[in-house]
């Protein structure tokens, strides 16, 4: 039986694999869909468990400024950056340029229209 954090991080995935390419979201903004607006760090474990699965595009998630926080999880660190820019995403000393240009808001992009 799998425990509610495994549940979560299952959810987190979910949301993470339709983030467009070129695009990038923050850990908050994850956490926040998933009504949990205060579960950014979960969020985060979720991002560091989840670099081994090929499925998962990890590295379009950052922290709420822009910043590679979770690069060091990376093998080599570099990675991050380079799959970001392979994408057209611009990276300046471990932070995405014109963040607001790329954010990918799952509130915003993920509402239901009734």
């Amino acid at each position: 039986m799998k425990t509610d954090k495994e549940n979560f991080f299952d959810l987190v995935y979910q949301v993470v694999r339709l983030i467009p390419r070129g695009r990038a979201t923050s850990y908050g903004a994850i956490a926040n869909y998933l009504g949990a607006k205060s579960g950014a760090r979960t969020v985060g474990y979720a991002m560091n468990a989840a670099h081994t699965m090929d499925d998962v595009p990890a590295h379009r998630v950052v922290n709420r400024s822009g910043m590679l926080t979770g690069k060091h999880h990376f093998s080599p660190p570099e990675r991050m950056q380079e799959q970001l820019e392979k994408e057209g995403i611009k990276v300046e000393n471990d932070k995405i340029m014109d963040f607001n240009k790329v954010f990918w808001d799952p509130n915003e992009e993920l509402r239901l229209e009734l």
